[in-house]
């Protein structure tokens, strides 16, 4: 396939440029320039081509567009506040309604997962949002270890086992302790099945965090949850992103000393928590201009993922830079969450996703003309 005549916006460089995009066996051959004969040709003229839209942090395909509560509700185990063994694979159902309305928008990709109702919940995935199993989906496995602080594990159990903060940073911590003991007894043992640890599903999960091979993917709101998350993964040389930062721009010289990936939202809703008082469409272009790598959130369906964009939008609206904006839903998620070799921008030998749009994505009366996914043609309203 080639597009021709596109005016394109590759999330690298600043500015546009017009050229032709050569597609083969769903990856990107060449951006810009001319390209060659090609059997399938798409007359991209006077149209905008941008990388198919990335959001680190999504519970599409876990909780389910419509339908009773309970019946869609499998994105938070509500037994056991540490379930590192968890897989949020194993909920993810492709067929959601809310994945085609994702795709219209622009959305080909996401980092889906368990909720924040444990300290410890299970790894987030990254899916491309079509497909008819999650193998087909699946772009990569055990993107990040979801861990929670603030109020919603002292919600969730605070008449069972958590009702303060300080309570749940010290269960985190025993379980990396725990993990990191067991991890040592099974080096130690040096293959000897006599001398191996009893296998340990919720150890074995952390021993990637431990490796620095996943980061902890700890959901904060507050500023002091945040640095309590930040202590926590100095104290144990992990990895670490900031999920939500909602009060990121109170502690900017902190985050900035931390140098961790930041992705902020849901924004596009009520304060409907304590933790929630100072959340700002400000925040994200704050922390953009300070030099940290921000991703823009919708933590759907808390905001629909269709509405991606928007969220960006509302950013520039507040004072974001447009291009640090347009970064915040492509190639910041993507390095994110692992997968910045495959997507997030229009390069050479990544994979053909691609956005086709009349205007700004950013702006609300641009409509999305075509959304190309491993270069098949999945949305066309080009007629």
């Amino acid at each position: 396939m080639i597009i021709r005549n596109a005016m394109i916006h590759d999330a690298i460089h600043e500015k546009p440029y017009q050229g032709d995009i050569l597609i083969r066996e769903g990856k990107l051959v060449s951006v810009g320039g001319c390209a060659g004969a090609e059997d399938q040709v798409l007359d991209a003229s006077g149209l905008q081509a941008y990388p198919g839209f990335v959001d680190a942090h999504s519970h599409i395909g876990l909780d389910g567009y419509g339908g009773p509560t309970g019946t869609t509700y499998d994105y938070n185990e509500m037994n056991d506040i540490c379930s590192p063994q968890l897989r949020g694979s194993d909920s993810y159902y492709p067929m959601d309604a809310a994945i085609p309305m994702a795709l219209e928008g622009g959305v080909t990709t996401v980092a889906a997962g368990p909720g924040s109702a444990n300290v410890l919940g299970g790894t987030f995935f990254a899916v491309k949002l079509y497909g008819r199993t999650v193998e087909e989906a699946t772009l990569r496995e055990a993107i990040g270890m979801k861990c929670a602080f603030g109020e919603n594990p002292k919600r969730c159990y605070k008449d069972k086992c958590d009702s303060t903060r300080m309570t749940t940073a010290a269960t985190l911590r025993e379980m990396l302790y725990s993990a990191r003991d067991y991890q040592l007894r099974k080096e130690a043992a040096g293959g000897d099945i006599a001398k191996l640890p009893k296998y340990d599903m919720k150890m074995e999960a952390l021993i990637p965090v431990l490796k620095r091979e996943i980061p902890l993917k700890a959901h904060a709101h507050r500023s002091d949850d945040i640095m309590t998350a930040l202590r926590i993964a100095r104290e144990f040389n992990v990895r670490i992103t900031i999920e939500h930062c909602t009060e990121g721009h109170l502690i900017v010289e902190e985050l900035k000393a931390a140098n961790v990936p930041v992705a902020i939202g849901p924004t596009l809703t009520n304060a409907s928590k304590l933790e929630l008082l100072n959340k700002s469409w400000t925040t994200p272009g704050i922390l953009a201009a300070a030099g940290l790598q921000v991703s823009i959130i919708t933590d759907a369906p808390v905001i629909p993922q269709q509405y991606l964009p928007l969220c960006a939008g509302l950013a520039v609206k507040a004072g974001m830079d447009p291009f640090q904006a347009l970064q915040a839903i492509t190639i910041n998620p993507a390095r994110h969450i692992g997968v910045a070799d495959r997507v997030g921008s229009l390069e050479a030998g990544k994979d053909a996703d691609i956005v086709l749009t009349d205007g700004d994505p950013l702006v609300s009366d641009t409509h999305i003309r075509a959304v190309i996914v491993d270069g098949k043609l999945l949305v066309d309203k080009l007629g």
